[in-house]
């Protein structure tokens, strides 16, 4: 905290989490046949109208969520909480809540850090939260084809834990992994930190199980098909406005017996990001190639302790560093000769460029810590800060363009009276054309309206992104970023995303107010 303090003006003070008692919740709006109807379907206790229940459901983790569960603005709480035992049952809620003009807002993790889970009513009489925690077998494995069948409401550590008996892995591991779903992971196009080693999470997909009131629709019956447009990929990242993901088919691979992690220190931005493109060019990634600019370096060493010492800066520059970059590089593989091998490689591709060794250390220390990240915020929350994530991605030819205007934007929303904000960047995913940005904000809460504060700082940030990259990389569209979809995909590809609603979801109950 005394860096904050030193780099934005953070005056120390409290403010924890309101106690749920506090929350004014009100009563359900469930209508009474829509009630009884649910009720015969998933049984009385699977049907809960408790508060707490509710309020447990109202909303996701973004910064905006954790506002106002501490108070500041209004939470949407949804009329009940639904938690149906396998998907057959999630069919027949899906057209009962259709029949009844009910929404439903597919409920997994919870993780959604764009409004995806906020119970928004729409035109609906009243909304539910679809909670799919029930849904958590391992259906089937197909070891020689190397194909795994789970059920949606699966978390990421326990389908790891259930393929542990074949040796397999999914090797999908974003920060969101310790809480998030396999049905989410699909349904918001996913994206983990070691997604230049096994894929995205669409890449994954092999077939979909799908609940929608028009019927339940099945896909994927071969690993490649010229049998017109492949309608998978309309499904994974519809964000359950088109029918509930109840199943999902994954390619898997053996299970890595051998990791190593590595931190590097580049000599400034535009050279990491030069080599990192270099990598990605030169098809050598490490399945984990993460590149911090000065600020976010600054930030994780300085906060992690025993960092930022004399000694180091010292070191550093007699090694020719004068602005330090953090790079990690993992490598998991199945043979100590396979990482040896491909880290070589990695490191031949470096060459050149003028970079120091952390070691093994600084590597492990990262991975280990890899999704203290919430944990992490929550503090900070508590102490009256203003912390938030956003990210990003367009072509290594825009990269820098696009990085200024981000960090321009927020800053200058967030300054107020000498008090500047830190952004920090990182480069998460790497591609041969293109990469990911990843922004990290800290900057001192406002007292008087923390939710417009930020509002108004991530509409600047997202006015800033429009030129140059995507609105969002792997965070998904929710509510937050659905007014700039329309800029992004042309009017055109509305009409085409509203078509397909109709045609699947007529009375438009699933998921209100997200995406389209």
């Amino acid at each position: 905290m005394r860096w904050l303090r030193t780099r934005t003006g953070l005056v120390e003070r409290s403010t924890p989490v309101a106690p749920g008692s506090t929350f004014p919740v009100p009563e359900s709006a469930l209508p009474e046949p829509a009630h009884a109807a649910l009720t015969a379907i998933v049984g009385e206790q699977h049907l809960l109208l408790d508060p707490a229940e509710r309020l447990a459901r109202a909303g996701g983790l973004s910064y905006l969520d954790l506002l106002r569960h501490r108070g500041s603005g209004e939470l949407a709480v949804p009329d009940a909480v639904l938690l149906p035992a396998d998907p057959d049952q999630v069919q027949r809620v899906v057209e009962c809540c259709a029949e009844h003009g009910v929404g439903i807002v597919p409920f997994g993790g919870g993780t959604s850090v764009v409004g995806g889970v906020t119970a928004l009513r729409g035109g609906c009489a009243a909304v539910v939260a679809l909670d799919l925690v029930r849904l958590n077998r391992l259906v089937s494995v197909d070891p020689v084809s190397r194909l795994a069948t789970f059920q949606a409401g699966v978390v990421a550590p326990e389908a790891e834990r259930l393929l542990l008996p074949h040796e397999l892995t999914i090797g999908h591991v974003p920060q969101s992994f310790e809480r998030a779903t396999l049905g989410g992971f699909a349904a918001t196009r996913s994206s983990g930190q070691a997604s230049a080693g096994y894929g995205r999470f669409e890449d994954m997909i092999e077939g979909v199980r799908l609940a929608t009131p028009r019927g339940e629709w099945r896909l994927g019956v071969a690993p490649a098909s010229a049998a017109g447009p492949d309608l998978r990929q309309l499904v994974v990242g519809s964000e359950g406005t088109f029918g509930v993901i109840t199943e999902v088919t994954l390619r898997v691979r053996p299970r890595p017996s051998v990791r190593r992690y590595e931190g590097f220190v580049v000599d400034g931005w535009a050279a990491g990001a030069a080599a990192v493109r270099a990598l990605a060019q030169a098809r050598v990634l490490a399945d984990v190639t993460r590149l911090s600019d000065p600020t976010e370096t600054e930030m994780a060493l300085s906060l992690s302790g025993g960092w930022k010492t004399a000694a180091l800066r010292r070191y550093l520059r007699l090694r020719g560093i004068g602005e330090p970059c953090l790079l990690i590089l993992g490598w998991e593989d199945t043979a100590t000769d396979a990482v040896r091998a491909r880290r070589a490689a990695t490191l031949r591709a470096l060459r050149g460029v003028r970079t120091v060794g952390l070691g093994r250390s600084v590597g492990e220390k990262w991975r280990a810590g890899r999704f203290s990240g919430p944990r992490q915020r929550d503090a900070l929350m508590d102490q009256g800060v203003c912390v938030e994530t956003l990210e990003t991605a367009t072509y290594w030819s825009s990269l820098d363009l696009l990085r200024d205007a981000v960090r321009e934007a927020l800053t200058s929303s967030l300054e107020v009276a000498g008090q500047v904000p830190v952004v920090a960047c990182h480069i998460s995913h790497a591609y041969e054309t293109g990469a990911s940005l990843y922004f990290t904000v800290i900057a001192p809460r406002s007292d008087e309206d923390p939710i417009g504060q930020w509002s108004a700082a991530k509409a600047a940030a997202c006015a800033a992104i429009r030129p140059f990259g995507t609105i969002t990389h792997h965070h998904a569209v929710g509510v937050d970023h659905a007014p700039y979809l329309g800029a992004e995909i042309g009017p055109l590809g509305v009409d085409v995303l509203r078509a397909v609603k109709e045609a699947l979801d007529p009375n438009w109950v699933l998921n209100p107010g997200k995406l389209v």
